[in-house]
């Protein structure tokens, strides 16, 4: 029971994200089946679907912008301040993360501090490269599945259709990417600006209940 405790978090997130996905390929699936049959056109299995252009743009272009927010969230955090907000470092605060090498003897720090400037730099950064790695595979399959997916509906039209290269200046992907990235940095300011006035109840995104509107950090 501790693990499920200590885990909980972690393991409920993963499993509304099991639902929605499920949920998605499934919903996804009948509509494209109601287009085959609108368009007097062959329909696909459900397992088909899933390996389709249609199916795999729509769930990269989504979790893009979702990697997007989080690694430039991450390192604005870094180098921005919003006074007030408990999603924001305290700018009266001294430096969290100085001298990361005299850190390094600390009991229970990272063994990675210990292997030199390099790794220490690397290590200190890791969290938003490794989103940002994230954003960069998520962009390119959505390029990629999108320009497919372009590809099969011009050839079903006659059409001459887009190479993968010549489809990355092509609008509708940048219509499908800023309708989403818009989307997720307007959540993300609200949240900031929000968490100044308005609590919630033991929750580490928010400052304690009683806490001052003007106190930064939570």
């Amino acid at each position: 029971m501790s693990r499920l405790r200590d885990n909980g978090l972690t393991l409920v997130l993963l499993l509304l994200f099991a639902v929605s996905i499920v949920g998605q390929w499934v919903t996804g699936w009948h509509v494209a089946l109601e287009d085959a049959v609108r368009h007097h056109q062959p329909t696909m299995s459900l397992w088909a679907y899933s390996g389709s252009s249609q199916f795999l743009s729509s769930v990269f272009e989504n979790w893009e912008s979702e990697f997007l927010q989080m690694s430039a969230y991450v390192v604005l955090t870094a180098m921005l301040v919003q006074r007030g907000s408990s999603e924001s470092r305290d700018p009266d605060a001294p430096p969290r993360d100085a001298d990361l090498a005299a850190q390094a003897l600390k009991p229970g720090a990272p063994a990675v501090l210990r292997k030199g400037r390099l790794a220490r730099a690397l290590y200190a950064r890791s969290l938003g490269l490794v989103l940002a790695l994230f954003f960069l595979a998520s962009f390119i399959l959505h390029w990629t599945q999108s320009a497919r997916a372009a590809a099969e509906e011009a050839r079903e039209h006659g059409e001459i259709a887009l190479s993968t290269f010549a489809y990355l200046g092509d609008p509708g992907l940048w219509f499908e990417s800023f309708q989403n990235w818009q989307s997720e940095f307007l959540s993300t300011a609200v949240l900031v600006l929000l968490s100044i006035f308005l609590r919630q109840k033991e929750s580490p995104e928010s400052k304690p209940v009683a806490a001052p509107h003007a106190e930064t950090g939570s």
